[in-house]
């Protein structure tokens, strides 16, 4: 069902200095800032060769990222995203499996313009997953 891994997610404390880190230290292809109000996230996608590093920053007061970064303030690992074929049909498949769909259960639009639903961590060995449709 799962595709390929799309992007990693790094919730960090400073974009800018995380996104200066990738650009000076590591010679990455640094994207532009992001804000996604829908999901409360500004976001910086880095491009690799096989996939992406997406860095993660609140944007507003409610922002999930903002919970996290209180638990990790140094930031962290927050989520892995794979891509889907129809996120329909995996969310359903998912769910008749006894997996937990974050939110509503319906998909919101992310970051690459698609399709995306997350997955309770519990759930998948502590991690948070993301589902996108390609």
């Amino acid at each position: 069902m799962i595709g390929r891994l799309n992007h990693v997610a790094i919730a960090v404390p400073d974009l800018e200095v995380a996104a200066e880190q990738y650009r000076s230290a590591l010679g990455a292809q640094v994207g532009a800032p992001q804000d996604e109000p829908d999901h409360g996230v500004t976001v910086i996608f880095i491009e690799l060769p096989n996939t992406k590093i997406e860095l993660l920053y609140p944007l507003g007061e409610n922002s999930p990222i903002q919970g996290f970064l209180d638990k990790n303030p140094s930031g962290g690992i927050h989520h892995v995203c794979y891509e889907v074929e129809d996120i329909l049909a995996a969310r359903d498949h998912l769910k008749a499996t006894g997996a937990r769909v974050l939110g509503s259960g319906e998909p919101k639009i992310g970051a690459h313009g698609k399709p995306v639903l997350f997955l309770h961590p519990k759930d998948f060995n502590g991690c948070l997953v993301e589902l996108e449709q390609v």
